[in-house]
């Protein structure tokens, strides 16, 4: 209002005092552009005072007689009633037009904000949390101060809430959702469907309860508080967000049904594995023990069929404790304890855990590091005897193996290289999974593709890790890194200074 009679004043003074513009109409157009200006950014109210005041002007000012608010020609009164018709009627026009294009832009956001949401639901992921998220980023789209989705459950309701500013009533929830379930009916002058409730709460608040539908079914309620939203808006929401519940519980479904599957799958593989490792050493111990008990077997075949008995009792006994690995394993049930260690105890203590496999494959060994580390001896060495097992099976008879030791600031690395036909593309991103088994495996007649999947687990308990490639000289190289700290000269046990 204060800028209008600014405007009013300035352009009067300049008319009658600096520029002499006596012709009323000319000032009446004036002061009309004025009064539209006012009315294109201000409310109907300051434009319709500020053409009562251009009408005093103009007769005060500008209309014989000059001075004072009598007209001495009758034809002026008509003009003066013309003016402030022609200023009212425009006002509100502009006001009119204004006001829809403020609406316009309101859809616009609007729209906006349900396509911003639909994306949120689409993008969303199986988190057991989505419903909560989903509240928040409704709240934060929208400009609410509160989003509750409730979902009735046994023996009361679930609210995901983006906020714990507000406590729901429990029996207006179930009177809002009896309610909802009724027939159903469409508002098309709100653009709404029918089951809305405003409840307040003992802080003041006022909140609005939206049915949650999947077609003609009332899921839950969607309520809502804060700024005012258009019924449309509301039930918009409430429809995608009971799209989103829709597909968290498929996505949830779809997660369990998956896990379902692999389980069969890991079960038909072990069964499979199993049935086949099983097989081979029981049978060959059972030839062996028949020999030994054959009438007039000499020293000597008693001696070989004794040593094939040993053999293949140590390959059932790695048989079972790759299984005993693997149950802790997936259980969770596996704890790092960390000691002083140097390297070349860990790789002693892996080879004699796999020393059957790596019979007729020199041993080439780099461990010649003064520094020691703190890791888990026992996991780590089983670790690395996995690899070595894996090498030695592989790896053509005859051929060296190549274990590599190292300790920096980044901890303990250790690497197993032999001089076999390296690893199949198509192999590489599978090596680690459970019971996989490479495409050298078919000419192998041990091996259930547990080891070096066992050898990731017990490495995660250590917070390390282990990758394969294939060496630049030929052969495959499997390398582990625990991260450790590190120092020079530490024997076995003893503890910092």
């Amino acid at each position: 209002m204060a800028g209008a009679l600014a405007a009013l004043a300035t352009v009067t003074a300049a008319y009658e005092v600096w520029l002499g513009v006596s012709n009323p109409t000319v000032v009446g157009l004036t002061y009309l552009l004025i009064v539209l200006l006012a009315a294109a950014v201000s409310t109907l109210r300051v434009a319709v005072a500020a053409s009562v005041l251009a009408l005093l002007a103009l007769n005060y000012f500008f209309m014989p007689p000059v001075g004072t608010f009598r007209l001495e020609d009758p034809q002026n009164w008509v003009a003066l009633f013309v003016f402030l018709a022609v200023s009212v009627v425009a006002s509100r026009l502009s006001l009119v037009a204004r006001s829809r294009a403020d609406e316009a832009l309101a859809r616009r956001d609007e729209l906006g904000q349900l396509f911003d949401l639909s994306r949120d639901i689409l993008l969303t992921t199986d988190s057991r949390d989505v419903i909560d998220e989903l509240a928040r980023h409704m709240a934060r789209r929208f400009g609410l101060d509160y989003v509750g989705i409730c979902l009735p459950d046994t023996g009361g309701w679930r609210v995901h809430a983006s906020s714990d500013t507000l406590t729901l009533d429990r029996s207006e929830l179930d009177r809002a959702l009896a309610s909802a379930r009724g027939a159903l009916e469409f508002d098309a002058l709100t653009r709404s469907y029918g089951g809305h409730r405003t409840t307040t709460l003992p802080e003041g608040v006022d909140v609005t309860l939206v049915p949650l539908r999947l077609g003609m079914r009332a899921v839950g309620l969607l309520a809502a508080a804060g700024r005012i939203v258009e019924a449309g808006t509301l039930d918009a929401i409430a429809g995608l967000t009971a799209i989103a519940i829709e597909r968290a519980k498929m996505l949830e479904e779809r997660r369990d049904a998956e896990r379902v599957r692999q389980g069969a799958e890991l079960k038909t593989a072990l069964l499979a594995s199993l049935g086949h490792d099983l097989k081979t050493p029981l049978t060959a111990i059972a030839v062996a023990a028949g020999n030994l008990r054959a009438a007039g077997a000499s020293d000597e075949l008693r001696r070989d069929q004794l040593d094939v008995i040993g053999l293949e009792v140590t390959r059932l006994n790695r048989l079972f404790q790759n299984i005993v690995d693997m149950a802790r394993i997936e259980t969770g049930a596996i704890d790092a304890e960390r000691e002083w260690v140097h390297p070349a105890d860990i790789v002693d203590a892996a080879v004699r855990q796999v020393q059957h496999a790596l019979q007729g494959h020199p041993l080439e060994l780099d461990v010649d590091t003064p520094d020691s580390a703190q890791v888990d001896p026992r996991l780590t060495s089983t670790a690395l005897a996995h690899l070595l097992e894996n090498a030695g099976q592989y790896a053509p008879a005859g051929t060296p193996i190549t274990v590599t030791a190292s300790v920096d600031q980044a901890g303990l690395s250790l690497s197993v290289r032999d001089r076999g036909p390296g690893i199949a593309p198509q192999d590489v991103e599978h090596l680690f999974e459970q019971f996989f088994r490479g495409t050298g495996a078919r000419h192998r007649s041990f091996g259930t593709g547990m080891g070096l999947a066992i050898t990731r687990g017990l490495l995660a308990a250590e917070g390390g890790r282990v990758w394969a490639e294939n060496h630049p000289d030929g052969g495959a190289c499997f390398t582990l890194n625990i991260p450790a700290i590190a120092r020079q000269g530490s024997p076995l046990g003893e503890e910092p200074s």
